[in-house]
């Protein structure tokens, strides 16, 4: 059986996308299984070729899709609250549907700032129990939501509901098809709701409330500190500040699998990838662009 992955990533974080695939394939038996679903938009064909190098090494195949080219991508991403920390290329996970081909029935999302050491496959074994979607519970979903003193978005949230983290989600393409992901979005939208929520996914939490599977919290393990190693975690998420990309070692000491990584993303695309950053910081430092 297939198990479809799909990603969502631009020209700048194109290594730790490459980081998140090949974590997939060293961890799986299964490798011949995978179907990746690149979303990808001002990529160049040198970083492209490094993507490609995953077909390479390992016997997946890979399914590219330019949203530069998407007339309806461009369209949501120009209108919707731009997120300024990730870039609207957020809004593509919400279009899966209409991406993929029909033979697609299950698709695992993955944030590309996540290392996985643990066979995927366990989750597409999984039954949905008549849920939408399966996630894990996000650790400060009522901050989130709340705000300052929790006192936010009382009307549209109640901080006592599970909270999903949505860089992990295991897909039911039909049921996502059903829930009319883009036209709920439009609307809210229109009601000023999508202004005064956290992206996407605040929409998904409101749109899938209480039709989601909740998985065990070591499929996400959000804000991964180096304290977590001895608790076998299945995917790092790090949503930290402090990244396994970086190269400061007072950085990495509370990032959990930092040196396991770096290999993983291999020293030589490491060490690219960290110059291509220290150009982007210097073209910002010097107002040229970013």
């Amino acid at each position: 059986m297939a198990m479809h992955i799909a990603l969502t990533f631009d020209d700048n974080f194109w290594a730790p996308a490459y980081a998140t695939m090949r974590s997939v394939c060293l961890f799986t038996h299964r490798r011949q299984d995978l179907v990746f679903h690149l979303c990808h938009r001002t990529l160049s064909d040198t970083h492209r070729a490094d993507l490609e190098r995953i077909g390479e090494e390992f016997p997946v195949e890979l399914r590219w899709y330019d949203l530069d080219r998407s007339e309806m991508f461009r369209d949501i991403a120009a209108r919707m609250p731009e997120n300024k920390r990730l870039s609207n290329i957020v809004y593509a996970r919400l279009m899966i549907d209409r991406l993929v081909g029909p033979e697609v029935e299950r698709i695992l999302y993955l944030d590309c700032d996540m290392l996985v050491r643990d066979d995927v496959g366990h989750l597409f074994d999984l039954g949905l129990d008549g849920n939408s979607i399966a996630a894990v519970r996000d650790t400060i979903g009522a901050f989130i939501t709340g705000g300052r003193d929790l006192k936010n978005n009382r009307d549209l949230f109640d901080p006592a509901d599970y909270y999903f983290n949505a860089g992990l989600v295991l897909i039911d393409i039909a049921a996502w098809r059903e829930a009319d992901i883009i036209g709920r979005m439009e609307a809210a939208y229109a009601s000023g709701v999508m202004q005064r929520i956290y992206y996407d996914q605040d929409l998904l939490n409101l749109i899938f409330k209480d039709k989601w599977l909740k998985l065990p919290w070591r499929w996400n393990v959000i804000d991964a500190r180096h304290a977590h190693e001895g608790l076998d975690p299945a995917i790092l998420h790090y949503t930290g500040e402090n990244k396994p990309w970086g190269i400061f070692s007072g950085m990495l000491q509370s990032v959990a699998y930092a040196r396991l990584y770096r290999h993983v993303m291999t020293n030589e695309l490491f060490y690219r990838f960290a110059r291509h950053r220290w150009k982007r910081w210097w073209k910002r430092k010097l107002g040229l662009g970013r």
